[in-house]
């Protein structure tokens, strides 16, 4: 018998990014990328969709202004959960430990984060929440593909493309399973 711990999944998969396959068809989730900020097997994880801008900045969506340096912040959909909540949350680059994010950053800490090198503060409407082995669950009918995250994938620009761009890389087969229409019979 094996114990639990022992799988390939056993391990954590915080500071990865989790992509969509091609053929998951929740809307929620539908050509996403997670960034998943804590992982424990035994506890559940939690992450954010990077990969959905709401076209709106902080600024936008709040009714007192905010700090100068935070009203200018894109804001995404992080996630089915908690969508009626704005969060502030900094991903920081720490060499040799790869990407990290804190989220749920206080207004005063994400103003003073802002602008600082290896440092992206976004703000998030939502995050995604698995519950204790529904995210292994997942990855063992190869619902999502984990990645390695870095640096250059924070570029603001590059965010709403991303799941395209990692598609691609993946090979001619990810590249036109990317490619295919939603409906195929319209194809």
């Amino acid at each position: 018998m094996r114990k639990l711990g022992d799988g390939p999944f056993s391990r954590s998969f915080a500071g990865s990014l989790l992509v969509a396959h091609p053929n998951m068809l929740d809307p929620n989730f539908r050509r996403t990328v997670l960034f998943i900020s804590e992982h424990d097997p035994s506890q559940g994880a939690l992450g954010v969709i990077i990969n959905r801008p709401l076209d709106r900045q902080v600024a936008d969506l709040v009714t007192d202004a905010p700090p100068v340096s935070l009203a200018e912040v894109p804001v995404f959909l992080g996630g089915p959960v908690g969508k009626n909540q704005l969060m502030f949350a900094a991903f920081e680059w720490q060499k040799g430990k790869g990407l990290k994010l804190n989220h749920n950053v206080a207004l005063e800490q994400a103003s003073d984060a802002a602008g600082r090198k290896l440092v992206t503060i976004c703000a998030f409407v939502g995050y995604a929440g698995w519950r204790a082995g529904q995210l292994e669950s997942e990855l063992k009918q190869k619902a999502w593909l984990v990645q390695k995250a870095n640096s250059s994938l924070l570029k603001l620009d590059r965010l709403p493309n991303l799941w395209f761009e990692i598609m691609r890389s993946l090979g001619p087969w990810y590249k036109m399973l990317a490619a295919a229409p939603d409906d195929p019979s319209l194809n």
